[in-house]
């Protein structure tokens, strides 16, 4: 969770919302991403879009399994459908997100009628500093 909090900070220093993802297969970092939505001027560049990308050109497959995906903040539910989508082993996630979150904060993704692939999930992992810079963020851009 450590390394996605540095992708987290790489987007706070580039003037985007402060998300980060990194993705994990036999206990070693296989993509790393943070939140582009502003650089590349596309709504679905969150951080698990572009890590999730950057992992199946590395296991040239079109499915993650057994992989784990560590994220800063709560899949929203683009992410979380494209999660599922990519049959991944795990998610951990640091802070809930109660406007956009899919894994309980509004709505949980895996207890939708007939999905057709389900994970682990463990929320919480490193929460004070995941809403602390998510805080951070938005308080410096209010001053704006």
């Amino acid at each position: 969770m450590q390394e996605a909090l540095k992708q987290a900070e790489r987007a706070f220093s580039e003037d985007e919302v402060p998300v980060g993802c990194v993705i994990v297969y036999e206990d070693k970092v296989i993509a790393r991403a943070h939140n582009q939505v502003e650089t590349l001027k596309d709504p679905t560049a969150h951080a698990e879009m572009i890590a999730i990308t950057q992992a199946a050109s590395f296991l040239s497959s079109k499915w993650l399994q057994g992989c784990s995906v560590y994220v800063t903040i709560e899949p929203c539910q683009m992410c979380a459908g494209a999660l599922i989508l990519a049959r991944i082993k795990r998610l951990v996630f640091g802070a809930d997100d109660p406007k956009t979150g899919a894994f309980g904060s509004v709505c949980d993704i895996l207890k939708s009628k007939n999905i057709n692939h389900c994970f682990d999930v463990t929320r919480g992992i490193k929460s004070q500093e995941s809403s602390f810079i998510i805080s951070e963020f938005f308080k410096k851009k209010r001053q704006l």
